[in-house]
């Protein structure tokens, strides 16, 4: 296990520690070399980074055939894909072509939720799994286990590769606009200064126009290379300056807007208004599939090695459902994982995603908070089957949920506080229990439904 792994858990307790406290810790954390603090893996997979990318296709291809060999072996120890398996009268050990693998069973995300235990490979124990939660881009509430010692030194190493196409380097100076808590009040704090990695964390859920005199005070005190942000908070950002005399009186080198849909359009406009490149990708928490931006190319580049990507019927507007089976994650293997999202397809390369848009929920005092930053990873959303947000009038929101058979009632209060939470204290919450929550015409769930008209 990673030493990244083992103080996981205390994650918590650090985040919630005087600004004193972590800074000292923090430094101290990151003056340990990165191949201690992430594991042996992290070593790994920086290399397979570099290496990949200087590959022919058949090394790619005798890569993919073995790296799915190996997680349908793991899968098949699990008694729910050990049926699912025999049912479909495939044999993992004679996994020899890629053809192969549309012989196997779709999995969906209601399987995950029903079943997950079932998933489990029993070779590891419960100390070499990391339970992880996630509301998705669909709004479905998701749990599953990753692999301590490998899932999280693999992202790392990957996410790293990536970000170093616009210029990024290990140690520098990075400000995040995402969905970290940095105050519950609408009044509150909106930064704090996370030693562990020099990164300045800024509140998504306060960036108004009367608050971004400090935010950019904070921005131009520390003076970021780059700012990694959703893409609704950079564009928030971009429009509020826009808007005011206000000015960051440093240049950035990059912009790495992921974990929501980035149209051309807005990546052009933020890299004309900052001067600076932008870097966009798609990856999910379940860690199936990874896309990123080539060095040149604005398209989405899916890393071979990373998962195995497949891809749906297109539908009456051309869109292909990515379907993914990860690789390395030998604990709970996803094998044919359907995500939910959909992207334009060409030759195997993303134009767009499309499913992931920017939606908020807007509080009474008019703050914007995105749903991307509302997922919560925890396990207040636990045995859910669904989750949907409803809002008419700004500051009051309702939270529909569809219960499954084994949700628990006790449970509604953690539901709000920890929303509440996340919300702030502009925000009235209402908790309303669904037999389904609405759909669009196409059967696809709603994480929003919402009446309000919002200016952009």
């Amino acid at each position: 296990m990673s030493l990244e792994d083992a103080l996981y858990p205390l994650l918590k307790l650090y985040e919630a520690a005087p600004q004193p406290v972590k800074s000292l810790a923090g430094r101290a954390y990151r003056a340990i070399p990165s191949s201690l603090r992430y594991g042996p893996a992290y070593t790994r997979f920086q290399n397979e980074t570099r290496e990949v990318e200087t590959w022919d296709a058949e090394t790619i291809q005798r890569y993919q055939i073995k790296a799915l060999r190996d997680s349908l072996i793991a899968a098949a120890k699990a008694p729910f894909y050990a049926e699912r398996f025999a049912a479909s009268g495939v044999d993992p050990s004679k996994f020899e072509s890629l053809d192969q693998l549309a012989a196997y069973p779709l999995l969906t995300k209601q399987d995950v939720i029903l079943q997950r235990e079932q998933m489990v490979n029993p070779k590891f124990d419960a100390k070499q799994r990391l339970y992880i939660t996630t509301g998705g881009s669909s709004g479905v509430p998701v749990g599953f286990y990753l692999h301590k010692g490998v899932s999280r030194p693999k992202e790392q190493a990957y996410l790293e590769a990536q970000w170093s196409r616009r210029g990024y380097r290990i140690g520098d100076r990075v400000a995040v606009i995402r969905g970290s808590v940095t105050s519950s009040k609408g009044g509150g704090s909106i930064s704090y200064f996370d030693a562990t990695r020099n990164w300045l964390i800024l509140s998504s859920y306060h960036l108004t126009l009367e608050r971004l005199p400090e935010y950019v005070a904070a921005l131009n005190h520390f003076r970021p290379q780059h700012l990694h942000a959703y893409p609704s908070a950079a564009l928030m950002l971009a429009r509020g300056l826009e808007q005011t005399s206000l000015k960051l009186d440093f240049k950035l080198t990059s912009l790495l807007c992921g974990s929501e849909k980035l149209t051309a359009e807005s990546q052009q406009y933020l890299e004309q208004f900052f001067s600076a490149r932008v870097f966009h990708w798609y990856g999910h928490s379940e860690r199936v599939v990874l896309a990123a931006q080539g060095r040149t190319s604005n398209h989405l580049h899916f890393w071979p090695t990373y998962g195995f990507v497949e891809f749906g019927d297109p539908d009456a507007e051309g869109n292909r459902e990515i379907i993914g089976t990860s690789f390395h994650n030998h604990v709970m293997p996803l094998i044919r994982y359907r995500t939910g999202d959909y992207a334009k397809i060409t030759n195997g390369v993303a134009s767009e995603i499309v499913g992931r848009d920017y939606e908020f929920l807007v509080s009474a005092t008019g703050r914007r908070i995105s749903l991307t930053a509302i997922n919560m990873h925890d396990h207040i959303f636990d045995g859910l089957l669904a989750v949907q947000f409803f809002q008419e009038h700004a500051g009051a929101v309702e939270c529909r949920f569809q219960p499954g058979p084994q949700w628990q009632n006790s449970k509604d209060e953690a539901i709000r506080a920890g929303l509440l939470r996340k919300l702030g204290d502009d925000f009235t919450l209402t908790l309303r229990e669904v037999q389904e929550v609405e759909k669009t015409s196409a059967g696809k769930h709603k994480w929003l439904v919402t009446k309000l008209k919002i200016v952009n």
